[in-house]
């Protein structure tokens, strides 16, 4: 028996190669630092919240800005467990 991956089935209708299951499941590995920037509103804190959530902590002061037109603000995120094993300074 082979461990060869058998090759990607056509999409039907297409031709192009449909994406194997176990790539289509496979979890996304997360960033150790993310800077989430954009206008100051409910949408940015939302934003930080989920974040938050998902096991960053906030890394830094935010900066604002004024572009003209809105106040636009960045916040800096690391991820605890990357930082701990290495993989944010890599």
């Amino acid at each position: 028996m082979s461990d060869a991956t058998p090759p990607p089935v056509p999409t039907p209708g297409t031709g192009a190669p449909a994406t194997p299951p176990a790539q289509a499941d496979a979890p996304v590995a997360r960033l150790a630092y993310r800077l989430l920037t954009g206008p100051d509103d409910r949408s940015f804190c939302e934003r930080i919240s989920a974040a938050l959530a998902e096991g960053y902590v906030l890394h830094g002061s935010p900066a604002a800005t004024f572009n003209g037109t809105s106040v636009i603000v960045a916040q800096a995120l690391v991820l605890p467990a990357a930082v701990a094993d290495g993989r944010a300074g890599a």
